[in-house]
């Protein structure tokens, strides 16, 4: 019995040992950026908050400064907090600084980093970038979309139009999310897909979801799980006790269904000679003509749909969500801006995208949305490529590096009261945008891994919530406590949800003279 007990301590005493060698290794050869002394073992990983760590490290970084090392596990991390530091990173040094670090969940759901989102920095992601930012998220065929765009828009307001003066409320989070799923979905593969999950499934709570979004709120949660197998190389055999890597794999399996049925769709269309229309056509053409400097293969393109099927459908409804949780929590802003397009636009049954142009204060409050709830608080993680001098500190290969937008938006040095919602700052200083030139706002990131879809995402989150608040009027469900439904607390993940799904009673607006 004595034996079994030492030998399941003996691989925690390697650890400790190989923690102390490495310490007194790291002080004796760098001289790193201040933060928190790290616990043996585990380092700082117990000063993070793992629902809202971007919360945590903002708490550490207003101590330790915008610059902080930590030690989760044994994995050497940067914490970046300020407009000046990120510039640093993500521009003068971006190259340095612009690979990802090969994480359990990342790389189990992106097939081994072979997408766009998470693979290394290679020769191999340059040319996966050119292929997608030429045939998907250019300028071009952004505009193509247009038609799509306003399809499913108009079939959005068409479905709210049925709850109205329903006094129970509309789930608005889950029909955001099944709007933007089916519109990625016609963009980029042509048809929709997906509706095999849109049934709904009881949850344990007794709230109904529909299989699509729990299957995309898991992989979510999945991206963003602490793994031990990536800060512990010697304990991983703990991830399989705790039961993620079970959830992982079958996570995996059903996204890899549907990526199947997708590729398949399309094969039969080729043998119908049916013209090129989307990524994945281009795709398939390019793996039967091997035009590519390397070797593409069906797991390939279905690393690709899954950044499209993941953070397409993600990102847009969880901004629209925030937009409108926010307006309810400021009549006075949401009045101003329902104001704006109704005064304008009278009697219009539908805002296109030109109408848009004319809406500044629409633009305001977007930008006000995500400076305040940035879709990726602490964008994706990073990864040096090699030894990097910043303000006098040594950044070591291989640190992984996180950027806390989420921080940086609500620095009072960058922004006069940071934590109030209004978009009127917008008006004051209209030249900052969140486009990457202005490190204070980087929701989308910045230089070389910056989000390639951001032009798509923004113009459907403006198209969407133009119409969301010309065409209604909006309340709380009778009896719903204003201050839960109306909560800012989140989901863990690396897109930043709301927790508690926004429920409420849209009511048709007519023009009136």
């Amino acid at each position: 019995m004595e034996i079994l007990v030492l030998l399941s301590l003996l691989p925690i005493f390697i650890l400790f040992i190989i923690h102390i060698q490495k310490t007194k290794s790291t002080r004796r050869t760098s001289s790193i950026p201040p933060g928190p002394k790290p616990l043996p073992i585990i380092g700082n990983l117990h000063q993070l908050n793992t629902s809202s760590p971007h919360q945590s490290l903002w708490q550490l970084s207003k101590h330790y400064g915008p610059l902080m090392s930590l030690h989760l596990g044994y994995v050497p991390t940067l914490v970046v907090s300020s407009s000046n530091m990120a510039k640093q990173v993500l521009q003068t040094h971006d190259l340095k600084f612009a690979s990802r670090p090969s994480f359990l969940g990342l790389r189990k759901l992106s097939y081994n980093g072979l997408d766009l989102g998470f693979s290394p920095y290679s020769p191999y992601w340059r040319e996966m970038k050119k292929i997608c930012v030429l045939h998907l998220f250019s300028s071009q065929n952004v505009n193509s979309f247009r038609p799509i765009r306003e399809n499913e828009v108009a079939q959005l307001i068409k479905k709210l139009s049925q709850y109205c003066d329903d006094e129970k409320g509309v789930n608005l989070s889950e029909i955001l999310m099944s709007f933007t799923n089916r519109l990625i979905c016609r963009i980029a593969f042509g048809k929709k897909y997906g509706c095999d999950y849109e049934e709904e499934v009881e949850l344990g709570s007794g709230e109904r979801r529909s299989r699509l979004q729990v299957l995309l709120n898991e992989a979510q949660a999945l991206l963003a799980e602490f793994y031990f197998s990536d800060h512990f190389p010697l304990l991983g055999w703990v991830d399989r006790l705790r039961g993620t890597l079970s959830r992982l794999d079958k996570t995996f399996k059903e996204l890899d269904l549907i990526y199947q049925r997708v590729i398949d769709d399309h094969l039969e269309q080729k043998t119908k000679e049916e013209e090129v229309v989307d990524i994945i056509d281009i795709f398939l053409k390019m793996k039967n003509d091997h035009s590519l400097s390397f070797d593409l293969t069906l797991d390939h393109i279905k690393a690709v749909l899954m950044n499209i099927f993941i953070a397409g459908t993600d990102t847009s409804s969880a901004i629209v969500v925030w937009a409108m949780t926010a307006l309810m929590n400021n009549p006075r802003v949401m009045e101003k801006v329902q104001a704006e397009i109704r005064n304008l636009y009278k009697d219009k049954d539908f805002i296109n995208e030109d109408d848009i142009e004319k809406l500044p204060y629409l633009k305001s409050v977007i930008k006000e949305t995500l400076r305040l709830f940035p879709p990726s608080p602490l964008l994706l993680p990073r990864e040096t490529i090699e030894s990097c001098n910043i303000e006098g500190y040594e950044i070591q290969p291989k640190t992984l590096v996180y950027v806390n937008a989420w921080a940086i938006a609500r620095d009072p040095e960058n922004w006069k009261d940071p934590e109030e919602f209004y978009p009127e700052r917008f008006f004051m200083n209209s030249s900052v945008d969140f486009k990457g030139k202005n490190f204070e706002l980087i929701p989308f990131g910045s230089g070389r891994r910056m989000c390639p879809a951001m032009n798509m995402g923004v113009v459907t989150i403006e198209l969407s919530l133009a119409n969301l608040i010309h065409s209604f009027d909006w309340k709380l469900p009778c009896g719903f406590d204003k201050e839960k439904v109306l909560d800012t607390q989140v989901k863990p993940g690396i897109t930043m949800h709301k927790k508690i799904d926004l429920y409420l009673v849209p009511r048709k607006w007519k023009w009136t003279q």
